[in-house]
């Protein structure tokens, strides 16, 4: 029988709950549901009771709970989220950022072996065990930054048993390291150089051979793909895709980052989320806000590859639901600091701070399929970041480099 353990925690300044918000559509800071001078009480992994700290310390002394007693002044959010990573794979291409940044191309720097390929090359020279532990040296850094939640994506090896062994090493990551890794199958990331066959021939070889494997083992329950001209078309993807969805697959894709056309598939096919979408048009922002897909903004690949960033502030006025993810990643995002990219892109895209922090707490967790996390409330997830100021505002206002100081997961201090 389960031993059950209060921790009570407080005062803090503002409680920035996340609560009370509509999943869809444009945010105002007013609506913003706040705790002054709260307390909040944590019964072993979940939220109990969140409110002001002197109504709650009676009941907080009377049930036995460990009395976490702060000094200073402090703002507490719940963990962030980052819905879109790359963060298993092998090797750097540092090379590629600085032959991008001195004017060549994209196509010119893959054709002199960098690219993905080179990150495909790398990841497959190293081990399960260093995969593993690359991920969650990663992780943990992003832990320290208040990011309790994040997807990790395969993609990076691309065949049958290289795709295996990144989300194996995914899955011993995670048993590793205090953050909850959320596995995506990506094998479907560009057409593989040494394949033997069609573009079809190899999804339909990753469907027959890799999804089964990936539900035996528990590797993953989402499946997503790069629909581009230079990766997967609309029409390569339609099978693959079917026979995710028959199997019960959750399906999120690389939409719109260079050309149109993956955001309309996302929603056919009833996608989770719709990633990236620098390039959609009016005709895709009103496809994804009539539909229950969530639009995913990636600021840290605008910032990497020098382009535009996602239409964040159309996609709201437009009524959709606006996820921001780091896409960390060796090549287009090597940054990997979620607070100020989603800072930056808010700067730019005019978005409030309801809107930027909705977009990285319980709108994130959304895009991942996840209803227990990314609001302070109770019966949720005990995953809170405690930041050394006094007014919220500050998060966004510094651009990313107040970072929390005291960090909860699972209603458990990480050191």
């Amino acid at each position: 029988m389960q031993t059950i353990k209060y921790t009570f925690i407080g005062p803090i300044r503002q409680a920035v709950t996340m609560a009370r918000l509509p999943l869809k559509g444009a945010l105002k800071d007013e609506q913003l549901h706040v705790v002054q001078e709260a307390g909040i009480l944590i019964k072993n992994e979940e939220i109990y009771e969140i409110g002001p700290y002197w109504d709650l310390y009676p009941e907080a002394q009377s049930i036995g709970a460990e009395m976490v007693n702060l000094k200073g002044d402090f703002v507490a959010l719940p963990g962030l989220i980052d819905c879109h990573t790359h963060i298993c794979f092998g090797g750097s291409r540092a090379k590629d950022y600085a032959m991008r940044n001195a004017g060549i191309s994209y196509l010119e720097i893959a054709k002199a072996g960098g690219g993905i390929w080179d990150t495909v090359t790398q990841t497959r020279k190293a081990s399960l065990e260093k995969l593993a532990q690359l991920t969650v040296n990663r992780s943990n850094r992003h832990l320290k930054d208040g990011i309790t939640t994040i997807e990790v994506k395969s993609g990076y090896g691309l065949s049958v048993e290289e795709e295996l062994k990144m989300l194996r090493a995914i899955k011993l990551a995670n048993e590793n390291t205090s953050a909850d890794l959320i596995p995506s199958c990506l094998a479907a990331h560009i057409p593989p150089k040494d394949f033997q066959g069609t573009q079809k021939d190899y999804l339909k070889k990753i469907s027959e051979e890799v999804f089964p494997i990936l539900q035996e083992e528990g590797l993953a329950n989402r499946i997503d793909a790069f629909i581009e001209e230079t990766a997967f078309t609309s029409e390569d993807i339609q099978s693959y895709f079917q026979k995710a969805k028959e199997m019960g697959f959750d399906i999120t894709v690389h939409a719109d980052q260079f050309r149109t056309g993956g955001s309309k598939v996302a929603v056919d096919f009833a996608a989770i989320s719709a990633d990236h979408l620098e390039a959609s048009s009016e005709k895709e922002i009103q496809l994804l806000a009539e539909s229950n897909t969530i639009a995913v903004a990636l600021p840290g690949a605008s910032m990497g590859l020098g382009v535009a960033y996602s239409p964040a502030r159309k996609l709201l006025d437009a009524g959709a639901s606006l996820a921001i993810a780091s896409d960390w990643n060796p090549g287009s995002a090597p940054m990997g600091d979620l607070l100020t990219q989603a800072s930056i892109l808010g700067t730019f895209e005019k978005l409030s701070n309801a809107e930027v922090l909705a977009g990285i707490t319980f709108r994130a967790a959304a895009a991942l399929n996840l209803a227990d996390r990314g609001q302070l409330k109770h019966g949720f997830k005990a995953d809170l970041i405690l930041f050394p100021t006094d007014d919220y505002r500050e998060i966004t206002y510094q651009q990313g480099r107040l970072k929390p100081s005291i960090i909860y997961k699972n209603g458990i201090e990480i050191k």
